[in-house]
């Protein structure tokens, strides 16, 4: 990459590790270089007007799931689309919807998943149980009266669903699950053709 780029060994090393700090997908280990997760770096997309007309209303609705880093990222993508597709503008939708969240940043969260790194959380169910449970993260559920992450748990060694609301304390952990997200990512959208998952009972 220095030879390529024309720079020293020491300006790769530092610009990689500058990525890295913006959270932009990166990995390295030695002997193998470094690596972008894939989909990081979207391609271009051609779109008709009833597409661009339903991300635009997608990107309204945002607003309602109690997400301030999406609703601005949400904003951000709005004003590219009006710019290539103008019509876009006279479609609004309601911002009501369920509060922010302060017990859990979602946007670490997230960035959890994309990342396949387990999560600790202390829990409060709807019987007003209270365990610690570590979880490896892999969905998180927009729903109209709550958020809820969905992940593989490391007590119940199965898939169990958590409503943020009743989160008394998280962290994000080093330990990682790689390469396992898209396996058990599968493994739960199987699960959910067989059942009704419901926010009340958890």
């Amino acid at each position: 990459m220095a030879d390529r780029l024309e720079v020293s060994v020491r300006t790769i090393y530092r610009d990689i590790a500058t990525l890295q700090a913006m959270q932009t997908p990166i990995y390295g280990e030695a002997g193998v270089g470094y690596v972008m997760r894939r989909g990081y770096d979207l391609p271009p997309l051609n779109l008709d007007v009833e597409e661009a007309e339903a991300i635009a209303i997608g990107l309204s609705l945002i607003a309602r799931i109690g997400d301030p880093d999406l609703w601005r990222a949400a904003g951000r993508a709005s004003r590219k689309l009006v710019g290539v597709a103008p019509g876009t503008r006279n479609l609004v939708a309601s911002a009501s919807g369920i509060d922010a969240t302060d017990a859990v940043n979602l946007r670490k969260l997230r960035g959890a998943i994309r990342e396949e790194r387990k999560i600790a959380l202390s829990y409060r169910d709807a019987q007003e149980r209270d365990t610690d449970r570590v979880i490896w993260p892999i969905v998180l559920i927009y729903y109209v009266d709550a958020v809820m992450v969905a992940g593989w748990c490391e007590l119940r060694q199965a898939f169990r669903h958590f409503r943020l609301d009743r989160v008394q304390r998280w962290n994000v952990l080093e330990d990682r699950f790689t390469g396992r997200g898209a396996a058990l990512l599968d493994d739960w959208e199987a699960t959910q053709k067989e059942v009704q998952v419901t926010t009340r009972s958890f």
